[in-house]
């Protein structure tokens, strides 16, 4: 028996709850409310105990060819905004107009605007990884395209969908993972306990296989 008012368990025979004084005539015979069960632990329903479904980490290998699928869609993208980028923003004239012959001097008003429209370009580049995996990592499939054609797809370590700013957060941490010299940032997903890489672990997140 619990108390209806604290949810402390209660002897059969008590008048009151020794925590909070409630009366027992208002004890009900209730558990407590149960936070979600983690990936692989075992949860609590009316008949008894059963195990939630066992988790299965993705690993490196299928995480990879994932990775290649994104990249592939990810650059037709790019390009697709790109490139039209280059002539509305005058990029291609610029470079068009720059010296062809060592003794030409370059005009230092035109090296900064191709170096400011350059890096329009990047930010736009970033600007569309960056929505990609955060918008369809954090949505109902919880997956990029890439992941969803291996049967991937991602959560927290409770096995929970992400957020748009927990999926925004894994993004950026591969600029960590990326740091790490010989790829060894993504290469930790082959061989860690949970198959996580790097940003997975800043993120607490996984990447499970359906």
């Amino acid at each position: 028996m619990y108390c209806s008012k604290c949810g402390s368990a209660l002897a059969p025979d008590v008048a009151f709850c020794t925590a909070c004084g409630t009366p027992a005539g208002r004890v009900a015979r209730a558990s407590p409310p149960l936070s979600p069960p983690a990936v692989g632990t075992v949860a609590a329903h009316a008949g008894g105990l059963f195990p939630t479904p066992a988790a299965t980490y993705a690993g490196f290998w299928l995480r990879f060819v994932a990775h290649l699928i994104d990249g592939l869609i990810l650059s037709a993208a790019t390009f697709a905004v790109v490139i039209p980028l280059i002539f509305l923003t005058g990029l291609a004239a610029h470079l068009e107009a720059l010296p062809r012959h060592s003794g030409q001097r370059l005009d230092p008003a035109a090296m900064a605007a191709i170096i400011s429209m350059v890096s329009l370009l990047v930010i736009a580049s970033v600007l569309i990884q960056w929505l990609y995996y955060a918008y369809l990592e954090s949505g109902e499939k919880q997956a990029t395209w890439g992941k969803q054609a291996l049967g991937l797809y991602v959560t927290d370590v409770a096995g929970q969908r992400i957020s748009f700013g927990r999926a925004s957060g894994r993004f950026f941490a591969k600029i960590v993972t990326g740091m790490i010299p010989l790829g060894l940032g993504y290469i930790m997903a082959g061989f860690t306990e949970k198959q996580q890489a790097l940003h997975d672990m800043i993120a607490s997140c996984l990447v499970l296989r359906r």
